[in-house]
């Protein structure tokens, strides 16, 4: 059993952080691990407030963690604040972490600003040379660049800028674009492109939560990079096309489709 860590905001929707990150583990085929950096409450309507955790708190659940289990991947989420970010950047150099997967979270979909702008430098300079992948959407790299991007080419120049500060690979999500939804690898020498349709649906609460763990689930399990980043593509487009019309306002996607499939559970969605 491989075993994969995610280091995350809680959501006590349950769709997104912490909560979408351990159902794909488990859905993807590894064992999940948790290191909390704040409790937010939130719900599908948007995020009403946040408590951030002791950065000391912080450094005890890594070390919790990586003193007893093996961890095989890591994927980092919610990081608001400058000493949450050095933390952790402290801890995973300390262990000598692999296979990280670095999800720079900086506003929720209801527009509720989750990284303090004043950490976001720190987030760049500190975690982006830990990670194997990171996993921006278009929002996120314009933050990182400064550049606006509407075009593919766009996406392209703004994956080398991001590729610039350290990651090994960027992966540059086109969900926001208006005309297409391809999204861009880069590995410092070549791009390569997943394109899916785009699926009519208001619920996609937790997306980007969900496929940057089951990128790192995969890599956990041992796939390559492009590998890992397409069997997540391939989950995260099952989930979001059967999505949960939970809630009032934007529901979660399926984590466990395909396992409730083959269990002969259907539910109405």
């Amino acid at each position: 059993m491989k075993k994969a860590l995610t280091i995350a905001g809680s959501d006590s929707s349950g769709g997104a952080g912490i909560q979408a990150d351990l159902k794909a583990f488990a859905a993807n085929g590894v064992f999940g691990m948790s290191v909390i950096t704040a409790v937010t409450a939130q719900n599908t309507q948007g995020v009403f407030a946040v408590q951030d955790i002791d950065p000391a708190v912080i450094a005890k659940q890594i070390e919790a963690v990586f003193e007893d289990i093996a961890v095989d991947a890591v994927k980092i989420g919610m990081v608001s604040q400058i000493e949450t970010i050095e933390t952790i950047a402290a801890g995973l150099k300390k262990y000598q972490a692999r296979n990280v997967v670095v999800d720079p979270v900086m506003v929720s979909k209801s527009g509720y600003h989750l990284l303090n702008p004043a950490a976001e430098s720190k987030l760049t300079a500190l975690l982006l040379p830990l990670a194997t992948v990171v996993t921006p959407n278009i929002p996120e790299a314009e933050v990182i660049t400064g550049m606006k991007i509407t075009s593919l080419k766009d996406m392209e120049e703004a994956a080398k800028m991001i590729h610039r500060f350290g990651p090994q690979n960027v992966l540059l999500k086109g969900g926001h674009r208006a005309d297409d939804a391809t999204d861009i690898l880069f590995d410092g020498n070549t791009f390569r492109y997943f394109s899916s349709p785009r699926i009519a649906t208001a619920n996609t609460h937790g997306t980007g939560c969900t496929l940057s763990a089951a990128i790192a689930a995969n890599l956990a399990r041992g796939y390559a990079v492009y590998d890992a980043v397409a069997l997540a593509k391939e989950y995260i487009t099952t989930a979001i096309a059967h999505a949960l019309a939970i809630g009032k306002g934007v529901g979660p996607t399926h984590h466990f489709y395909d396992l409730y499939k083959k269990a002969g559970v259907f539910i109405d969605e």
